[in-house]
């Protein structure tokens, strides 16, 4: 396989510190090899770099509070030393939060990614312009490439503030996403993640739909790799499901769907401005489920919602209970600046934690129940990962994350084995080697 070389620093060292979603990830797998392709190299630490790159996120309170703070111990340590860059979507939406505690700092809107290096070397902020979609280049991390597909999504979601940050969708033609796939499995990367707002309005803009996009990939890009549908809303899925539905059987394509749910009640999805009904939603799970056999399909919720009672989130719990969701990621709901939801009157904090935790125990248990189903059988897996402690990850068919026990250096990156699964939490399996 050939690696990525940090070597390459005619130019210096870059440290990357990368948060949030799966498409900020991308953008710093294309950031990084910009960097190496203008002769930088990429660091380890902050500490041994001359520039450092945090690509943020702030799509809760919480995290935009860390983000601050994670910011402001950059800046303390090396404001007056290093260059630091702001990218991602903080950059966009709260470019004068950040002034105010780190003013030195430089900011890159996630539509000027590519143009990053211009901003590192200048000193000069770039928040203004489009997203160039012509310039496509991988970073494989591993065995694994995150590539980007889309920039911004069609809805209009009262809560959100990535919609002010990435605000219009902007999708890479096929053949360039098709060039940066050749290129990035030549490099080793088995499982490509294609990284989107909403995989599912993929295209809209250019003529194509995410059907059209995952068969031109399978026809073009010869090899052994996986490819990974990035989340996709319940109405732009529904719009292509018979399509997609086809793509998902195809083995090149992991059996799973990031489909966000958000809240089974109809007059709080109105609020929230989805586009969709419960049973809509309900009815896209079923079909997907009858048509794709195996399929995990994860949903996001969001808990005290404005408008949001007993009444309501008990609907949530039902639904979360009958759908049975391979997992589920629980947010609780904070006020983000310049969008609708907070100017609407507020669910006491105190409720919304009562009711998280609630829902965390339903998804914890149903989550284990479906895991245990597994146990004592045999699953082909492709390992993907190490974790921090060194173990082996890898995943089945339908993306179930497996802990493979055993030596460290009995499983090689890239590499498929038939493990026997010997055990289950609510959020992986545990295996080994059938011998």
């Amino acid at each position: 396989m050939e690696a990525e070389s940090p070597l390459r620093a005619s130019r210096g060292l870059i440290y990357f510190e990368t948060y949030g979603c799966t498409l900020n990830k991308a953008d710093t797998a294309l950031m990084k090899s910009l960097a190496l392709e203008k002769g930088y190299g990429i660091a380890e630490t902050p500490e041994e770099a001359e520039i450092v790159v945090v690509n943020t996120c702030t799509v809760r309170l919480d995290t935009e509070v860390r983000m601050l703070r994670r910011l402001q111990e950059l800046y303390r340590l090396f404001g007056d030393s290093k260059r630091i860059v702001v990218t991602g979507c903080m950059a966009a939406a709260q470019p004068y939060t950040i002034k105010r505690i780190s003013p030195k700092v430089v900011l890159v809107s996630p539509q000027n990614i590519t143009k990053f290096l211009e901003a590192v070397e200048s000193g000069q902020d770039l928040i203004l312009g489009e997203r160039d979609t012509t310039y496509l280049k991988p970073y494989v991390e591993g065995v694994v490439a995150a590539v980007p597909i889309a920039e911004g999504c069609l809805g209009q979601c009262s809560f959100c503030i990535t919609k002010i940050a990435r605000r219009r969708l902007r999708s890479y033609r096929a053949e360039t996403i098709v060039r940066a796939i050749e290129e990035a499995v030549g490099k080793g990367a088995v499982e490509i993640e294609l990284a989107a707002q909403d995989s599912g309005c993929y295209g809209l803009d250019i003529g194509l739909r995410l059907p059209d996009l995952v068969r031109e990939i399978l026809g073009k890009v010869k090899g052994r790799y996986v490819l990974r549908i990035g989340m996709a809303n319940p109405d732009t899925v529904l719009s292509i499901l018979d399509e997609l539905v086809e793509v998902l059987r195809e083995p090149r394509v992991y059996k799973y769907l990031h489909i966000p749910l958000q809240s089974a009640d109809d007059r709080v999805l109105k609020l929230m401005k989805r586009r969709y009904t419960y049973d809509e939603f309900r009815g896209l799970v079923l079909e997907l489920r009858r048509k794709v056999v195996g399929i995990s399909i994860a949903t996001d919720i969001i808990v005290g919602h404005p408008g949001e009672d007993d009444e309501a989130f008990g609907r949530t719990l039902r639904a979360v209970e009958e759908l049975q969701f391979d997992k589920v990621h629980i947010a609780q709901y904070t006020i983000r600046p310049r969008t609708e939801s907070a100017a609407m009157e507020q669910v006491p904090e105190s409720v919304k934690k009562l009711r998280s935790g609630i829902l965390s125990k339903l998804v914890e248990r149903i989550g284990l129940e479906i895991n245990r189903e597994y146990v004592g059988s045999l699953a082909k897996i492709l390992v993907t990962h190490r974790s921090i402690r060194g173990s082996a990850i890898g995943r089945t068919y339908n993306y179930k994350p497996v802990v493979l026990v055993g030596s460290e250096d009995r499983y090689r990156l890239g590499e498929e084995y038939m493990v026997f699964i010997s055990s289950a939490t609510f959020f992986d399996l545990r295996g080994y080697v059938s011998s």
